[in-house]
């Protein structure tokens, strides 16, 4: 299958008290398996809403979102969670790490909900913090680590359970240019060499630059996709 994500005519539209708020309107594009693909934007622009979308955090009011060929307009929630665990990994501007959790216990946790056997997790984790640079550090909680570091514990746990798609929402807005660099490095190198489709949602043209693919989006249409 080429296209990994469909996106046909979405629209999205939210209900403010008696007024009906478009987000998106009739939005179009496809993803390809491997694609390393940015969705940029101002703020209110709509690209949020197509990260929910392309999440399973939500779905359309009205139009086609498919995913892996699958429309997730028919998923029940419990459907949608179960995709969302297995096909997705999501790293956050802020980390969204348990702070009472080691780095190691924080990328344990998605292959916890997917039943998977505490040796088996324990290993994963251990390789996967190696990968992104913090074997030295799998015993240290959130608090004991730098933004950087705590951005490469989240792109772990985003990896935890072999996603096919990395769905990144600014994941470099609360570092330094510096650390930004690194994880983007990261996150493309990931991309290149493991074959993950990677989703960089930002606002943030310099961090664009160096995507492959841009997909524009204001007033909540698609502006420029190429």
């Amino acid at each position: 299958m080429k296209n990994l994500i469909e996106f046909k005519d979405v629209w999205k539209i939210y209900k403010m008290g008696e007024v009906n708020v478009p987000a998106l309107r009739g939005v179009s594009f496809n993803i390809e398996r491997g694609e390393l693909v940015g969705i940029v934007g101002p703020s209110g622009s709509g690209k949020s809403t197509c990260m929910h979308l392309i999440g399973t955090l939500d779905v359309p009011t009205r139009g086609v979102v498919k995913i892996k060929g699958k429309d997730i307009t028919k998923f029940t929630r419990s459907e949608l969670a179960k995709m969302r665990g297995k096909e997705i990994g999501f790293v956050f501007q802020t980390f969204n790490l348990i702070p009472s959790l080691t780095a190691l216990q924080n990328v344990e946790l998605p292959m916890i909900f997917q039943n998977v056997k505490k040796e088996e997790r324990v290993t994963r984790a251990k390789e996967l913090l190696s990968e992104v640079g913090l074997k030295h550090r799998i015993n240290h909680l959130p608090s004991e680590m730098s933004g950087g570091e705590r951005q490469r514990v989240a792109i772990a746990r985003a990896l935890a359970n072999n996603p096919d798609i990395i769905l990144a929402d600014e994941p470099t807005g609360n570092l330094d240019s510096k650390s930004g660099k690194e994880i983007m490095d990261l996150l493309i190198s990931f991309n290149k060499n493991k074959g993950k489709t990677v989703i960089i949602v930002t606002h943030d043209l310099n961090i664009a630059k160096g995507l492959k693919r841009l997909i524009h989006i204001k007033d909540g249409k698609v502006e420029v996709s190429k």
